[in-house]
């Protein structure tokens, strides 16, 4: 991780914006907030579905487990994959540095787990856009709790701004505090993570509401991947990161390729219900 060797501006400076965060990313030993907050997010999106079984969903524990055991080594691996393709030029000198835990993208994870899943429903007794639209609030919302990781992280982080809720990092540990230490006076970043943690928060609260009313299953998914597509392509314009595409970041890029296949299949193929219509 770059570190500048001197603070460019006197303590008085970080006063003068209005959130400072200075939380040490690392919880203890090597461990960072950040893989703590993933893991928790994780064991967020397994409880939810098992919770749903409780419900009376036509879903069994160990179709959950087991979907857990596909879900989770595959989204690491396509996570990682995207990340690694996206930061290329970097890899391809340090091809020491593309194992591990850093680095690892949301879409990557929710693409990555999605497709591990789909395959194993191919070979077991449920319907995976059943499944699909049963996991997906709780993937919305455990994205929320990943990003509260990046916040303590300093990754992710957004562009600078002046106004009074921009954020600087003042830990020395903090993946965002040499982009800090670089803003002109008075000038802050984005907090483009908490951007995110708000949306993930109300459309959780949108698919809550929506479920059950809508036919075929997997329409609630689309509506999901939709909805945060649309949100990744607008606020990456705030976010710092690297050109991938016609000067796009990957997440834009794959953000559009998923509005274009998503909005055509809901308006194709998805029908409103009536809520006394869902056991239909």
């Amino acid at each position: 991780m770059l570190r500048p060797s001197s603070r460019r501006y006197a303590p008085d400076f970080w006063r003068e914006i209005l959130i400072n965060i200075g939380i040490d990313p690392i919880a203890f030993l090597n461990i960072r907030w950040y893989g703590i907050m993933v893991a928790l997010a994780v064991l967020l999106v397994v409880l939810w579905m098992l919770r749903e079984v409780r419900r009376g969903a036509n879903l069994s524990y160990d179709t959950i487990l087991t979907a857990a055991l596909v879900g989770i080594p595959s989204a690491v691996i396509i996570s990682k994959l995207l990340h690694v393709i996206d930061r290329w030029d970097y890899y391809i000198v340090n091809p020491g540095q593309i194992f591990g835990f850093e680095g690892l993208t949301i879409y990557g994870a929710v693409l990555g787990a999605a497709l591990g899943i789909w395959i194993y429903s191919k070979f077991s007794n449920f319907q995976f856009g059943y499944f699909a639209d049963l996991v997906a609030p709780g993937v919305i919302l455990a994205q929320a709790v990943g990003r509260v990781g990046c916040t303590i992280n300093g990754c992710c982080y957004g562009t600078e701004t002046s106004l009074p809720w921009g954020v600087v990092y003042t830990h020395p540990d903090s993946y965002g505090y040499a982009a800090s230490l670089a803003l002109p006076e008075g000038m802050g970043l984005h907090p483009t993570q908490l951007y995110e943690i708000i949306f993930c928060l109300i459309v959780f609260g949108v698919l809550l509401r929506l479920r059950g009313h809508f036919k075929p299953d997997g329409s609630l998914f689309l509506i999901y991947l939709g909805l945060y597509s649309l949100w990744r392509v607008g606020i990456d314009f705030l976010r710092d990161g690297t050109p991938f595409l016609f000067g796009l970041h990957q997440a834009q890029v794959i953000g559009i390729i998923m509005l274009a296949i998503a909005i055509p299949l809901l308006a194709l193929r998805t029908r409103w219900i009536r809520v006394e219509s869902r056991a239909e």
